[in-house]
């Protein structure tokens, strides 16, 4: 082998290691203010295991037009990786049938209410390269302006009669994503 193709050779490992380097450094730096969290539901028959990580509201507007989180968009759901959940049996949100599964799971905030989206896709870094053909379902759900201020977005699970409420909370917003189990 010729000492040029040597040489470039190894120049092109040390790029490769400065990039992943690089990545994995940023990744631990944002888990730092945006720390990795899980809502575990287990009651009733059912598992639901919600990974997300949490970020805090830190004196910024959060949900609106020009605002950290815009109206409109897809969002997804948390700081870091896209938020993923994992159902153990097949269940109804808000009337609508979501086999079990593990699902990346996206939302669009509104003022009135979210639209609530379970794409099949995993391991998305955000919401850069959502895929609105991976959905595998989506629904809406009111939002509520609470008189609480929450400053680090919570997941977490509330039992009412029949439904399991996961809740959203962040700033001084509550969304309920209302589930049923099947049978």
């Amino acid at each position: 082998m010729s000492r040029k193709i040597q040489k470039a050779l190894v120049f092109a490992g040390i790029c490769v290691a400065l990039l992943v380097a690089f990545k994995e450094g940023n990744r631990l730096l944002t888990k730092r203010f945006s720390p990795e969290a899980q809502a575990v539901f287990n009651s009733s028959g059912i598992n639901i295991i919600v990974d997300y990580c949490q970020p805090s509201v830190k004196g910024r507007d959060i949900f609106g037009l020009e605002t950290l989180v815009p109206y409109g968009e897809v969002w997804r759901t948390g700081a870091n990786e896209a938020t993923e959940v994992n159902i153990d049996r097949d269940v109804t949100i808000n009337g609508k049938t979501l086999s079990a599964g593990e699902y990346t799971l996206f939302t669009i905030p509104d003022d009135q209410g979210w639209t609530i989206i379970f794409n099949e896709e995993l391991g998305q870094w955000g919401a850069f390269d959502y895929d609105s053909s991976q959905d595998v379902l989506r629904v809406e759900v009111p939002a509520q302006k609470e008189e609480t201020f929450t400053e680090v977005f919570t997941i977490d699970f509330e039992e009412a009669d029949s439904l399991i409420n996961m809740r959203l909370m962040w700033d001084e917003i509550l969304v309920r994503v209302p589930i049923k189990p099947i049978g």
